[in-house]
């Protein structure tokens, strides 16, 4: 559960069991003392604790050996895997105050950053950054800003900082209309922009009622608010105000665009990287793993897997926390949701570890290897997404399957998946899965299960092993000749 029982808990890094703050600090010590450090032993550490947990230790080191261990660890490491441990040192607060006067002081100003964390920040942890951000400086965080910042962005920066978003879940109808018009007329039916009236309502207004607000300004407009403010405004305003728009309509998305975008193309933008995998790591990371396997079809631990490296590459995939291309209980090691990791896989492959869950007539294999029994046929010419490997599963034709396989494949695609499981399995096994369901099920498991394929993959390998599930159940029931 989260603090307080609210809702469930949706980090990634969870408090680290029979935690001893003494024992910890006196592990970093020896991991850093002498000719080196051992950088291993400190990332499995630090990120296998949380940020509490991670305070408390830096209160034993100083205690233990009158040293500060921020500024240890800020000697013993370097580049990229330095800022990513020392940011996982500092409270949340004062993570974001030092992003904030990173990007402000020198040279320009790093506007992306200053967007992304006040767009998304919640009312209680802007507090608490302004808090940090004068304990740390000794300064007034408006006050730089303002001095750093020009027109309405700056205005619409003030108006995050001062944390005052209403946050009553009860919603006026007659606002919401009045809100919309208001935008509208603010926009598209005036001669000019009045920001002014976009910064108000976007500043101050509930997350529930400005989502209201959007559907009705589509309504009466016939276009989204997004287009209206691409049209309307340019420059750093514009992107401000998209990014609150998309933190209103979802948080875990906007966050896994700024994953994505960091990640996409020729170079990596790691203080994006960074700052996104240390601030949200204890928030809502599942759900920004969520939208990202869904978003952009592949998992975000395969993206940074592909795209970073050494122990910078391990400490992030330990915040990651888990890659979302392996299904739950199919075989270990071997990705089966990314498009991308699944191209090219040679016809002779060899797979291991697979296991079937233990169950009524299912067999368990265990370290099993099973050469690929199709040299001849070029599995490409079923799909270009699932490439080679999406053959994978027929090697285990026979081996019995737990109906568990067939009922997290359908229960937990989305509609847009369930239909391209469909036309996958017509194309794999030449009949629909609906008839397929209808002669191999019975009962209300039959009619549930046609229902949810009607209604709507993880692409052709889903539909492979729906295919399979059938195959095991034939083998089952055909008497094997003597």
């Amino acid at each position: 559960q989260a603090p307080g029982g609210k809702s469930e808990y949706r980090g990634s890094v969870k408090e680290f069991p029979n935690f001893t703050a003494s024992q910890d600090a006196e592990a970093l010590y020896n991991a850093m003392k002498g000719f080196g450090s051992d950088k291993e032993a400190i990332l499995d550490l630090i990120t296998s604790r949380n940020n509490k947990q991670r305070i408390e230790i830096s209160q034993a080191y100083k205690s233990l050996y009158g040293k500060d261990l921020i500024a240890d660890l800020k000697r013993e490491l370097t580049g990229k895997f330095e800022r990513l441990i020392v940011g996982l040192m500092r409270p949340l607060a004062y993570f974001d105050a030092k992003e904030i006067k990173d990007a402000l002081q020198g040279i320009g100003t790093d506007e992306k950053c200053l967007i992304e964390i006040l767009a998304s920040r919640t009312n209680q942890q802007i507090h608490n950054l302004v808090e940090a951000y004068r304990d740390a400086y000794e300064r007034e965080l408006e006050a730089d800003v303002l001095g750093d910042t020009s027109g309405h962005f700056k205005k619409m920066l003030v108006v995050l900082l001062q944390g005052t978003r209403e946050e009553d879940d009860v919603v006026s109808e007659d606002l919401v209309e009045q809100d919309a018009k208001d935008l509208l007329e603010a926009g598209d039916l005036k001669w000019g922009t009045d920001e002014a009236q976009f910064i108000y309502i976007l500043g101050n207004r509930s997350k529930q009622h400005l989502r209201l607000v959007f559907d009705e300004y589509l309504k009466i407009s016939g276009k989204p608010i997004e287009d209206s403010i691409r049209g309307e405004l340019s420059g750093d305003i514009e992107k401000l105000l998209l990014a609150v728009v998309k933190c209103i309509r979802s948080t875990p998305e906007y966050f896994a665009e700024r994953l994505y975008k960091a990640m996409k193309g020729l170079g990596t933008k790691d203080n994006t990287l960074i700052r996104v995998m240390v601030s949200r790591s204890e928030i809502d990371m599942l759900d920004i793993r969520e939208v990202f396997r869904t978003k952009y079809e592949k998992s975000l631990h395969s993206m940074i897997k592909d795209d970073t490296s050494g122990e910078y590459k391990k400490a992030l995939l330990k915040l990651c926390g888990g890659d979302d291309d392996v299904p739950r209980g199919l075989w270990g090691g071997q990705t089966l949701g990314s498009p991308a990791s699944m191209t090219g896989a040679p016809s002779g492959a060899l797979l291991e570890g697979f296991h079937c869950s233990p169950g009524k007539g299912t067999e368990r294999w265990s370290g099993a290897k099973v050469e690929h029994p199709h040299h001849g046929l070029d599995p490409l010419s079923l799909t270009s997404i699932g490439g080679r490997a999406v053959l994978f599963p027929l090697c285990f034709q026979g081996a019995g399957t737990d109906e568990n396989i067939l009922i997290e494949i359908l229960a937990t695609r989305n509609n847009r998946e369930i239909q391209a499981i469909n036309e996958a399995y017509k194309a794999a096994y030449h009949k629909s899965l609906e008839d397929a369901l209808s002669s191999d099920t019975s009962g209300h498991f039959k009619r549930i299960l046609v229902s949810l394929a009607l209604v709507g993959s993880l692409f052709l390998q889903c539909a492979l092993l729906v295919g399979l599930w059938f195959s095991n159940l034939t083998s089952r029931k055909t008497p094997v000749s003597s």
